[in-house]
C-alpha cells in the first residue's frame, strides 16, 4: 500500500507534525510501511476503503507510525506494547480477518 497524499496528510495530522524536517519524509515512509508489513504480517490485510474496518486498520497503522516516530531515541519505558486499546484492536481486526474464497487452485 503506497502513502497517498491524502493519507500522508491524514497521518501528519494524526501525529501532530506540521513540518517535517530533511530527511523525515523518508522516515515517514518507512515507518508507514513497516506499520503496514506489521499489520500484514499480524494476520490483517488492508480493507476495502470507506468500510469501518478500514477506519480501525488506519487508526492501528496511525499508532504504529507515531510510536515509531517518537521513539527514535533510546528510550525503554512506554510504547505501543503498553497501550491497550490498540492491541485489543488489532487482535479484533485479526480474529475477524475475512476468510479467502477458495478459487479452486
Amino acid at each position: 500500500m503506497a502513502l497517498t497524499d491524502a493519507r500522508r496528510k491524514a497521518l501528519l495530522a494524526y501525529c501532530r507534525i506540521d513540518t517535517l524536517e530533511e530527511g523525515e519524509e523518508a522516515l515517514l515512509e518507512t515507518l508507514y510501511g513497516a506499520a503496514v508489513s506489521y499489520m500484514e504480517e499480524a494476520g490483517v490485510r488492508e480493507p476495502q476503503e470507506g468500510t469501518l474496518r478500514r477506519a480501525q486498520y488506519d487508526l492501528c497503522v496511525n499508532a504504529l507510525v507515531l510510536d515509531g516516530y517518537d521513539r527514535r531515541g533510546a528510550r525503554t519505558e512506554g510504547g505501543v506494547s503498553d497501550n491497550l486499546a490498540l492491541r485489543r484492536m488489532i487482535t479484533q481486526l485479526k480474529l475477524t480477518e475475512p476468510a479467502i474464497p477458495e478459487t479452486g487452485t
